[in-house]
């Protein structure tokens, strides 16, 4: 999550130039309190901040302004530093600069600062860059402007005056007041040059644009349309499915209520599969939509997405062909996409030059077979999601498509060489996210598991056979999260998505009263690393572990409190994150600028500083951050807006109604008539400056609280402080030298060390004495003569050392050995000689004849020795073993 470490800077307050980028001219009281009407109660998505770089666009009404934050910022810390006696920065043509800084911040505006004037009917709702920052689309509700942004050059040029830019209408018989308004203008990720443009207006009618700055018929006729209306109803590839070109009104029809469009989107051009030529369509009563493969006529590809296609289309057709179960839909639908992969292959690509810094492009058109108009998949079954009974958790306002991850490990099988990639593009989930935004706040995560492929209506020939497609595609919701509480839920609110630029899978959510920060990324490598099995726990275990772990991480980054300011809605935010400004959101109200400015990651590398004493300065003395960041409060915009009373009585002055303003008040209907205006005017300004004077009051209370946590942050850390370096009390309470001071300290810390090490040695004692006691040296002596004798008996080597009694044991024990041997050796003779064995066998009978009561007698003899012998040896085996024991 990303750590707040300061609000809106001061280089973007009043009264700074930067402040003058966000908030309509003084000058034209009518125009600003118009823009302040039409701001408030429009609905519909305000994305009037794009950036380029540093530099950003803000719409302000009817015109925009363009500025450099990077020369805006150090041209403010420039003028602070002359204007608190700071070390100036020498430059060539400074008095020169000096005198253009000078005027121009008379005039209420600085060098890096220009506006740009178009020619829209209305106020600009939103301003989309194309991918390599040519192109900006100027959007109002119903028409669409194409402006080539200017070089950056212009910032820092001595004039001051507006810019007019070369720009073109886009549809100027398309998208027109008397047509439908616009949901959505989307730069197609797969353009050539990021050239080509698709607009969604909310009649779910689908324009894709191939813009081309030498041919101006390509800003007049699209090169594709699609009326979803009339695709979700189509059966065959042969219909015509392009928008009626009449202005009639239609009549009622249920698709016109369903088919209501709220927003649409296309996944990022570096994700995998069928994902960058997939257009998500949301519609406000909560249906969602896909519509896969939308390609321009001429579209460029990243260099790994044929490949990849080609290698998914193949292996899905050999895996299907013979299958007896797979179903003929199946089949027709995986020889479609052999078709066109097969239209795509036989193709020569088309090389060009890119953009500055890009590598060739190649060019390809796009494939006739099976047809160029997809089939629309949907809607889509949100399986799990949550039911409610509120209609507002129905009305979806915007949707974000997170593609999945750009597989390369088939793609590369036996090749040597490693593909070179962004590491981003290759992190990630397999599957693709779908978020879905509502207008009560309430944010759905879905996954893709089954992933739309290239989908196309059968031919005329087959569409009768195959008959409509049964069953309809699913989404399984993962999450679902409120991103407001109660008392925040507005009807006409329209919440927004803002990708973020640390991470694909965390975006930004803007309401008209907040900024809230999402991040997927606790969750998302965990679920990928169980769909690829690499944990060996089951299946239940590990799901119930993800299930219940840790999930999507949700935190209020702003909340706009202010009774006077709630109802104006904030612009869509937008992530910058640059070595010199750092990383910070930016977003404003149409009064106001508001920033949010970050800690950087740790990985980021510090910005490079020139030498210089100013900047040497101020790394010298950076505050402790101790103090909790907290908004700036700005003063309602009721305080600057003028009344509209005198301007009430200059039209009573100039109208027919003259005579009545220079005579004396009689009673009258018509004075009653403009008693009750005046007080009309006077009654809303009065009640407007009481609730901003009122906000007023309650932040001054709140500021003097705050102000007491800020003392006590700042007496704590003071005392930390002191404790280290202040000055020290001795015990009478009189100043201790540094040398007395420090002599103490190194006391202490000596004694604490000898006390820290008698009660380890204590302890020490404690422990040995509760495992075993020591030897003594009888003990160890006897251990010795243990080990000498085991030596001397059982080793492999004649006794050297040792006491004599341990060799006569040795050589007792041999002896007795060595007669064991012989006595047994005579018994077995004997044995053989008698005719009869120990056990009674009978041997041959001899001739020598032995009385039987001797033969009797010597036998018994003999039998006695014999056990006589083993019993001495095995009490001396047993000892011997009892010794080893015991050693």
């Amino acid at each position: 999550m990303p750590k707040i470490k300061a609000y809106t800077p001061a280089w973007l307050l009043q009264p700074s130039p930067g402040h003058d980028l966000f908030v309509p001219d003084p000058n034209d009281t009518q125009a600003a309190l118009a823009y302040t009407s039409k701001a408030v109660s429009r609905d519909g998505p305000r994305r009037t901040i794009a950036r380029r770089g540093t530099e950003v666009f803000i719409a302000v009404g009817k015109e925009i302004r363009w500025a450099d934050l990077l020369y805006i910022k150090e041209r403010w810390e420039e003028k602070q530093a002359r204007a608190h006696g700071g070390i100036r920065i020498k430059r060539e043509d400074s008095d020169s600069d000096d005198e253009l800084l000078r005027e121009s911040i008379e005039n209420g505006s600085a060098e890096g600062f220009r506006t740009i004037k178009t020619s829209v009917g209305s106020d600009i709702q939103q301003l989309v860059i194309s991918p390599y920052a040519d192109f900006m689309a100027v959007v109002t509700t119903h028409t669409i402007r194409i402006i080539l942004i200017p070089d950056s050059s212009h910032l820092t040029a001595p004039s001051l005056d507006a810019i007019k830019p070369k720009s073109w209408t886009l549809g100027p018989t398309t998208h027109v007041m008397d047509r439908s308004p616009i949901a959505s203008a989307i730069w197609h990720p797969l353009g050539v040059n990021g050239s080509a443009l698709v607009t969604v207006t909310k009649d779910a009618v689908v324009r894709v644009w191939e813009l081309s700055q030498k041919d101006r018929w390509s800003f007049d006729t699209p090169s594709l349309t699609i009326d979803l209306q009339k695709l979700a109803d189509g059966t065959s590839l042969d219909q015509n499915f392009a928008a009626s070109p009449d202005f009639t009104n239609k009549g009622f029809s249920p698709d016109s209520i369903e088919m209501d469009v709220a927003s649409a989107c296309f996944a990022g051009r570096g994700s995998g599969n069928w994902s960058p030529m997939t257009l998500w369509v949301a519609m406000r009563e909560g249906d969602v939509y896909a519509l896969c493969p939308l390609l321009p006529a001429h579209w460029a590809p990243p260099p790994t997405l044929i490949p990849s296609l080609s290698i998914s289309i193949v292996g899905n057709l050999a895996a299907i062909e013979d299958d007896p179960n797979v179903s003929e839909q199946a089949k027709l639908l995986a020889q479609q996409q052999l078709d066109w992969m097969s239209d795509l292959d036989n193709q020569e690509p088309r090389v060009i030059e890119g953009p500055p810094g890009e590598p060739p492009t190649e060019i390809y058109t796009r494939p006739s077979r099976p047809g160029i108009v997809p089939r629309l998949q949907g809607p889509f079954d949100l399986e799990l999601s949550p039911d409610s009974e509120d209609d507002l958790d129905t009305e979806l306002t915007d949707i974000f498509a997170i593609g999945q991850k750009l597989d390369t490990d088939e793609l590369m099988i036996g090749e040597e060489d490693e593909l070179d990639m962004e590491d981003i593009e290759g992190e990630g989930l397999s599957i693709s996210i779908i978020c879905l935004l509502s207008s009560s706040g309430q944010l759905r995560v879905c996954l893709d598991l089954d992933g739309v492929q290239a989908q196309w209506l059968p031919p005329r020939n087959k569409s009768k056979a195959m008959g409509r497609l049964t069953g309809s595609p699913s989404l399984l919701t993962f999450q679902s999260m409120d991103i407001l509480n109660n008392l925040e839920v507005a009807e006409n609110a329209w919440p927004m998505f803002s990708p973020d630029v640390t991470s694909r899978y965390s975006f930004y959510i803007t309401h008209p009263s907040s900024i809230t920060h999402v991040s997927l990324a606790p969750w998302v490598f965990r679920l990928e690393s169980e769909l690829q099995g690499d944990s060996q726990a089951g299946s239940e275990f590990r799901i119930d572990l993800l299930v219940s772990g840790q999930n999507s991480t949700r935190e209020r980054l702003y909340t706009n409190s202010a009774q006077g300011d709630a109802q104006l809605p904030l612009t869509a935010s937008v992530a910058i994150r640059d070595p010199d400004l750092g990383y910070f959101l930016l977003s404003a109200t149409p009064f106001n600028p508001i920033a949010l400015i970050f800690d950087t990651p740790e990985d980021d590398l510090p910005p490079i500083r020139p030498a210089s004493p100013i900047f040497d300065k101020d790394a010298e003395v950076q505050p402790l951050d101790f103090y909790e960041p907290r908004p700036i409060f700005q003063p309602s915009h009721a305080f600057d807006q003028s009344s509209v009373l005198p301007n009430l009585l200059n039209q009573l002055r100039t109208g027919r109604h003259k005579t009545v303003v220079n005579q004396e008040i009689r009673l009258s209907p018509l004075t009653l008539q403009l008693f009750t205006e005046a007080h009309k005017i006077l009654s809303e300004e009065t009640h407007r400056l009481g609730v901003a004077a009122a906000e007023v009051f309650r932040r001054c209370i709140q500021l003097q609280t705050e102000l007491k946590q800020q003392v006590n942050k700042a007496n704590e850390v003071r005392g930390r402080v002191e404790a280290i370096t202040g000055e020290d009390q001795d015990e009478e309470g009189q100043p201790e030298s540094n040398n007395s001071a420090i002599e103490r300290r190194l006391q202490n810390a000596r004694d604490r060390g000898e006390a820290i090490s008698k009660r380890l040695e204590k302890m020490r004692k404690i422990v040995s004495k509760a495992t075993s006691r020591e030897l003594s040296d009888k003990e160890k002596a006897w251990v010795k003569e243990v080990d000498v004798l085991d030596a001397n008996l059982f080793g492999s080597t004649t006794p050297a050392d040792g006491p004599t009694r341990l060799k006569q044991t040795k050589r007792r024990y041999e002896e007795v050995t060595r007669l064991r041997d012989e006595l047994l050796e005579e018994a077995e003779k004997l044995g053989a000689t008698t005719g009869e064995g120990e056990e009674g066998v009978s041997t041959p009978t001899t001739d020598l004849r032995i009385p039987s009561e001797l033969r009797k007698a010597k036998i018994n003899q003999v039998k006695g020795l014999i056990e006589r012998e083993t019993a001495l040896v095995d009490a001396v085996k047993s000892r011997l073993e009892r010794l080893s024991v015991v050693g």
